[in-house]
């Protein structure tokens, strides 16, 4: 890379910024101190908010316990008892999207 100028490193880099900063003057050091400041804080700010109400949320699941000794017309009734519900809330889901649809002329 012969286009840079000969003294190239990170030593070289920070002393030029030294005497660069040694020729400015008191106020221009505290206005470059206070947006780095500033500046250091939104990125901060965005690093932990990103940590924040990232995991999901817990999931209860209910689990209905039987007795052992059930006989198979109870276990039949049972499902037919479960089915009877899933098929009315279907139905009735059914209907809330047949109202809907006639509301909106479809």
């Amino acid at each position: 890379m012969s286009w840079y100028p000969r003294p190239v490193g990170p030593r070289a880099a920070f002393k030029d910024l030294a005497a660069f900063l040694r020729q400015r003057s008191r106020e221009q050091v505290i206005g470059l101190a206070l947006s780095l400041l500033v500046t250091s804080i939104l990125v901060i700010e965005f690093l932990v908010d990103s940590k924040i109400n990232t995991a999901p949320a817990p999931q209860v699941i209910y689990v209905e316990t039987y007795n052992a000794n059930r006989t198979d017309a109870e276990i039949i009734a049972d499902q037919q008892k479960s089915q009877a519900e899933r098929e009315a809330i279907r139905a009735e889901r059914q209907r809330q999207f047949q109202k809907l649809e006639n509301r909106f002329g479809m």
